[in-house]
Order: structure tokens, then C-alpha cells, then sequence
């Protein structure tokens, strides 16, 4: 749980993870909020993209090129690529796609690593809320190649259900595409990291508990 933990107080410290009293897009009142547009310097940057190094080394993750959506998952994809060779050794591809295809110079959608039939990619993004992105994300990746997706990876799972079924939007899309999702925590983890106080927020606990009875999943 080391690094897990790290992961929550670099969130709480970053005032991506803040507690208190919020009303979500799907009109639930929750006792916690994670906003990761809070991330804003090239520290906070560097310390992200270990964590998502640990998070694909920790759980033996096999794979070849790292892809990060635009725009968010471009500085993402970037920096993991980067702390899995400084702290692991391990020297992967990483490609993005452009919002538009670019029909001069080398023209494209993808820039980076071209990718090929067969390549096993890790998409890498920051949250997932309702799958969209994921959605949006794989039809671009076949059209450029019959890449197979070895995996997404994003920052937290809410571990919560959607607001049509009983199953989160992670398990929804994990099903929807054969496609593992990792998160480098989830809502267990954050409630364990405040009973050990870990991290400040024992305050929130019981409403967190009591979120997690009414809206969460296994």
C-alpha cells in the first residue's frame, strides 16, 4: 500500500483530493471531490507520471507503446514514459493523437510512435466518469492499426455505480472492450489511507462509508 498512500497525500497536498460537502454532475452529494485539473507544476508532473509507473510496473503490465488521449492524457503519457525508464529501466514507445488529422508535412493523426498491427498499447488517462473517452479513444487506435489494447490506466476509481445500472463506469466499459482498467487507487483505498491517518479527513469518514454503502460497487 506504499505507494498508494503516497499517491493519496501527493492528491490531499495538490488539493486534487479535497473533502467537505459537493454536488456531482449526476446530483449526488458527496463527502469528497478529486479535481486533477488541480496538477499544475513540472514537480507535480514529475511525481504523477512515477505514479503511473509504479501502478503498470506493481501490477506487471506487458506492453509496447503508451497512449495519451488529447488533450489531458498527452502530458500524462509523457511523463510516465519517462519515470518507467528513469526508475524501472524500462524504455517504452508513447504516441498521442491529434484532434484533427494533419493533412501536410508527415500528416496524421497519431504523432510519436506509428503504430502497427498487433502492438500491444496502454491508454493512459486522468479520470474516468462515465467511459466517453474510452469510447471516443479506440475507434482512433483500430483505424490506424489492429493494435491490441493491453490496457488503461487512470488515477482513481470511484468504485461508483452509474446512474442507469448497478455497475461502475469503469466495470461497464472494462466489459464493453475486453479491456483491463487499473487505477493507481480506488474509493477503498482512499477510505483505508483516512482510518490509518494516513491523510487528514477522518471527519468525513463515517459519510464516506455510509456514500460508499448507498452508491458503491465491488
Amino acid at each position: 500500500m506504499s505507494y498508494k498512500h503516497d499517491f493519496i497525500k501527493f492528491m490531499v497536498e495538490s488539493g486534487v483530493l479535497t473533502f467537505g460537502e459537493f454536488t456531482l454532475k449526476s446530483g449526488r452529494i458527496s463527502p469528497y471531490f478529486m479535481n486533477s485539473g488541480n496538477y499544475k507544476t513540472g514537480a507535480q508532473l514529475a511525481k504523477l507520471g512515477e505514479f503511473y509507473a509504479e501502478c503498470i510496473h506493481d501490477n506487471g503490465i506487458e506492453f509496447d507503446t503508451l497512449f495519451g488521449p488529447a488533450y489531458k492524457g498527452i502530458p500524462l503519457a509523457v511523463s510516465t514514459a519517462v519515470a518507467l525508464y528513469s526508475k524501472f529501466g524500462i524504455d517504452v514507445n508513447y504516441c498521442f493523437d491529434r484532434k484533427e488529422a494533419k493533412d501536410h508535412g508527415e500528416g496524421g493523426l497519431i504523432v510519436g510512435k506509428q503504430l502497427t498491427d498487433g502492438e500491444r498499447v496502454v491508454i493512459i488517462e486522468d479520470v474516468m466518469t462515465s467511459g466517453k473517452a474510452l469510447r471516443e479513444v479506440m475507434p482512433k487506435l483500430k483505424a490506424e492499426a489492429d493494435v491490441v489494447p493491453a490496457a488503461m490506466v487512470i488515477q482513481a476509481d470511484r468504485m461508483e455505480k452509474g446512474l442507469t445500472s448497478d455497475k461502475s463506469a469503469v466495470q461497464e466499459v472494462s466489459g464493453e472492450f475486453g479491456i483491463k482498467i487499473y487505477s493507481i487507487v480506488n474509493m477503498n483505498d482512499i477510505i483505508e489511507a483516512i482510518e490509518q491517518e494516513a491523510v487528514p479527513g477522518k471527519e468525513y469518514l463515517e459519510k464516506m462509508i455510509e456514500y460508499r454503502k448507498v452508491y458503491g460497487v465491488n
